[in-house]
C-alpha cells in the first residue's frame, strides 16, 4: 500500500521459525528508509522494553539493507540481559526482508515435481547442476525431483578425496560406478531400490536471511510432515542428518550457484546392504568418533524396517504431501533437459579431472 501524499509504502511480512515461533514485521518505507517499524508475533521476549529497542534499531535503516546487517543492527541494540525465546535476530531479519519482498516464501512460488526417473548416475549429478542453474536464471519453476537409481553407485562429495573415501577393490568387485557431485558432504553408496533420493531446486531468495544450518530443516519441513504421516517421528541432527530414535535415516547437502540458484538434496536409506557398503566405502574411525558408535552399520536404519511399506509407497506419500502443501504439479524432463545433461556429463562429470579433482 502506498501513501501518495508523502511517498510512503506499507509492508507486511511473516516468518515461522522451524520448531519455534511466528515473527511478523509491519513497517513502512519512506524515501528508501524503514519507518513505522513494528515487530510482533507469538514469541517470548524479556524484558518487555527490548521490543522498543528492536523497533528503534530497524527504524531509519535503508530498505536495501542485507539480512545479515539487519540482524547485526538488532543484536547491537539489545540490552545484555535480553532473552529471545522461540525466535532470534536472524528471524527478525527474515520477516523484514519478506515484508520488503527481498526474500520469498513458499507461497510466492509455483512448484513442479519430477517423479522418479531412471537415469545413470552421471546423468543424475549433471542434471542437478543443469536444473539448479535453470531455476537460478528464472528459466524453470522451483522443482522437486526424485531420483531412480539404475546401477550400484557411489556419489562422493565435492571436496572429498577419492582415495580416502572409496575402496577400489570393493568398487571393482561389485561393479560400482563412482561419481563426484557438486555439493559438499559425505559419500553415499546406492543400489537400485535401496534408497530414496530427491533434489530440490529453488531460488536463493527462499532462504534469504537464514543461516546455512537453519536452511536445512527449513527446506525439509515437508519431509518431516511426510514422515509423520508414515508414523515416523524424525528430527534434524546438526548439521545435516535426518534421524529417528532408532538411528540415522538420511543426510542432506546443498550447493548455491552464482546465478542465484540453490540445490538441496537428500538421500534416505530404505534397505541398505551395510556389509557391501563397508566393502565399498572407507568409513574411518574419525568420522564415527562424534557419533558415539563403533560401527557404520549401526548408522544405517532403513525406512523399510520402520514403516513396513514399499519404497514406492513412501515416495508417493512424499510427493502427495509436497503437492498438498505447495500446490505443485507433476511434470516430466524434456528432451532439452536431457540433452543439456548429456552435454555436461561429457564435458565434466564423466571426466577424470572432475572425478579425481581431489585424488
Amino acid at each position: 500500500m502506498t501513501d501518495q501524499a508523502d511517498n510512503t509504502e506499507h509492508f507486511h511480512g511473516e516468518y515461522k521459525v522451524v520448531g519455534g515461533k511466528l515473527v511478523v514485521a509491519d513497517l513502512a518505507v519512506r524515501d528508501g528508509l524503514l519507518s513505522e517499524v513494528s515487530i510482533n508475533g507469538d514469541f517470548f521476549l524479556e524484558p518487555d522494553e527490548a521490543l522498543d529497542d528492536i523497533n528503534a534499531a530497524l527504524t531509519g535503516l535503508a530498505a536495501e539493507t542485507s539480512a545479515k546487517d539487519l540482524s547485526a543492527a538488532v543484536q547491537a541494540a539489545l540490552p545484555a540481559e535480553a532473552v529471545l525465546f522461540g525466535f532470534s535476530t536472524e528471524a527478525i531479519a527474515v520477516a523484514v526482508r519478506r515484508a520488503l519482498k527481498k526474500a520469498t516464501t513458499w507461497a510466492d512460488h509455483d512448484f513442479d515435481i519430477i517423479p522418479p526417473t531412471p537415469l545413470d548416475t552421471y546423468q543424475h549429478v549433471a542434471l542437478d547442476e543443469v536444473l539448479t542453474r535453470q531455476v537460478g536464471a528464472g528459466l524453470r519453476k522451483p522443482t522437486l525431483r526424485f531420483w531412480e537409481w539404475e546401477s550400484p553407485s557411489v556419489v562422493i562429495g565435492s571436496f572429498q578425496s577419492m582415495r580416502n573415501e572409496v575402496d577400489p577393490e570393493g568398487v571393482e568387485r561389485f561393479g560400482v560406478t563412482v561419481v563426484r557431485r557438486i555439493s559438499g558432504g559425505g559419500a553415499m553408496f546406492m543400489e537400485p531400490g535401496n534408497a530414496i533420493t530427491y533434489s530440490l531446486y529453488i531460488p536463493q531468495s527462499l532462504v534469504d536471511g537464514l543461516s546455512f544450518a537453519d536452511s536445512y530443516p527449513f527446506l525439509d519441513a515437508w519431509v518431516m510432515a511426510s514422515l509423520q504421516k508414515l508414523g515416523i517421528s524424525a528430527k534434524y541432527v546438526p548439521l545435516n542428518d535426518i534421524a529417528t530414535e532408532q538411528g540415522k535415516i538420511g543426510g542432506a547437502a546443498q550447493k548455491r550457484t552464482s546465478n542465484g540458484g540453490l540445490l538441496h538434496h537428500v538421500t534416505m536409506s530404505y534397505d541398505i546392504d551395510a556389509d557391501k557398503m563397508m566393502q565399498v566405502l572407507r568409513i574411518g574411525r574419525e568420522k564415527l568418533s562424534d557419533k558415539g558408535i563403533a560401527s557404520a552399520k549401526k548408522r544405517v536404519d532403513p525406512l523399510r524396517r520402520q514403516t513396513g511399506m514399499a519404497r514406492e509407497e513412501i515416495i508417493k506419500v512424499m510427493m502427495e504431501t509436497f503437492q498438498e502443501l505447495y500446490s505443485a504439479r507433476l511434470v516430466e524432463l524434456s528432451d532439452q533437459d536431457l540433452e543439456a545433461t548429456d552435454d555436461l556429463v561429457r564435458a565434466k562429470f564423466s571426466t577424470t579431472p572432475w572425478t579425481y579433482r581431489v585424488p
